[in-house]
């Protein structure tokens, strides 16, 4: 094999972690209502993002539903997304009994394909949530100018995208609001927890209440006054801020050693027939980097090589990698859920019977059966890891032929 070193370890911990960890542990304070520690990291992420408002909570799965409750989305309304996203973006938008409304991919870049998102918007239209996947941003331009055009508040899953950056400013910082996860293989990390970012002052307020069974940031104590329409317990924990905080001293050099490697690794590979990276668009400042996604194309290898083949191949010469999602419009359990009962009473069934044919991504499905990954931790090593992976790809070229045939 090329390669029989593994790649660099995640998480990356040192003293400043055992310090913030052993400081909350000894201070009993572990809940945010009496420590100070997530109230800290929520100025400190908000300014490290520059957004005038931020709210902590258990896991980038409840930002998003906060936000969704914050606005209001609810039955009988409809939230664009994309297919090409984990599964939690459209959990969601089924927990608020909205209709999911998917927007096909643009291969080239892996992102929501905005040039489409127009033709699906309705009377129902309540919101629209571009996925920066894997840490790149979509096409916000298009996007946001969208949304400001027909007034519909668009929500940026940043769940991948820390530091990234379109246009100069950090991603989760230019739509109505931006969610955030720091689950254990986020490029930040506390093992679970997630982020609003926000400018709106008044949907920061509901989304804090929704994430605090309705209390509003400064009821304290025993003094239960409520607000919202409903709520839930999704607040993060002193230990999950005090961990965010020290992992956030090296968020800024990991960044930047993922955007040069990528950098290398995309203007080599590029090089090699039937391998295409991941597309950034022209408004991309900074990628994240949270995935390295190229598409690889089996007829330039050998006649016929395989996904499967290559990547096994590709394993075989220690380097790891994933084919990624599966088209997520399609999944059956979505399907029975939304010819359910419940989906009918709501939307009639006129919208329901239409939904499927409405909700194609036939570009989508074309990506998922050709999409390859790599995953952020292989960006962090020197540039000898890079030209491991380039000479892993180029044996496998060589030799695809009679790969192929095994």
């Amino acid at each position: 094999p090329i390669r029989t070193a593994g790649f660099p370890s995640w998480p990356v911990i040192g003293q400043t972690e055992d310090k913030a960890w052993m400081e909350v542990l000894h201070s009993g304070k572990w809940f945010r209502g009496y420590g100070q520690e997530v109230n800290r990291f929520e100025e400190a992420y908000a300014k490290l993002n520059g957004a005038k408002h931020c709210v902590a909570t258990a896991n980038g799965t409840s930002s998003l539903w906060a936000v969704l409750e914050g606005l209001g989305v609810g039955p009988r309304d409809e939230v664009i997304l994309p297919p090409y996203t984990f599964i939690a973006t459209l959990n969601v938008v089924l927990l608020q009994y909205a209709l999911p409304i998917f927007v096909d991919s643009d291969p080239d870049s892996f992102q929501i394909d905005a040039r489409k998102i127009e033709a699906a918007i309705t009377e129902r239209t309540r919101a629209i949530m571009p996925v920066h996947i894997g840490g790149s941003p979509a096409d916000l331009d298009a996007i946001l100018a969208i949304g400001a055009k027909h007034k519909i508040p668009v929500i940026e899953d940043a769940c991948q995208a820390h530091l990234g950056q379109w246009r100069g400013r950090n991603l989760g910082s230019l739509g109505t609001a931006g969610c955030f996860s720091f689950q254990a293989s986020k490029n930040l990390n506390a093992g679970e927890g997630g982020a609003i970012l926000t400018d709106d002052a008044e949907l920061a307020q509901k989304c804090y209440a929704f994430h605090n069974n309705c209390r509003g940031r400064n009821i304290a104590g025993y003094n239960f006054q409520y607000m919202g329409r409903r709520g839930a317990n999704l607040r993060m924990t002193e230990f999950q801020a005090a961990l965010l905080m020290s992992q956030m001293t090296r968020v800024e050099e990991q960044t930047r050693i993922r955007n040069e490697n990528a950098t290398y690794l995309t203007d080599q590979l590029k090089q090699i027939p039937g391998i295409k990276p991941a597309k950034l668009y022209d408004g991309c400042t900074r990628s994240a980097y949270h995935l390295y996604m190229f598409r690889y194309d089996g007829e330039a290898f050998g006649g016929g090589l395989t996904r499967s083949k290559f990547m096994r191949a590709l394993e075989a010469e220690g380097i790891p990698c994933s084919s990624g999602y599966s088209p997520l419009n399609k999944e059956p359990y979505l399907k029975d859920q939304i010819v359910s009962g419940v989906y009918r009473k709501l939307f009639g069934d006129s919208v329901i019977n239409a939904w499927q044919e409405r909700t194609q991504c036939p570009a989508n499905d074309k990506l998922c059966q050709d999409a390859i990954w790599f995953t952020q931790t292989m960006l962090l090593g020197p540039r000898l890891d890079m030209d491991h992976i380039v000479t892993a790809i180029t044996k496998i070229h060589k030799h695809a032929a009679e790969l192929a045939k095994a």
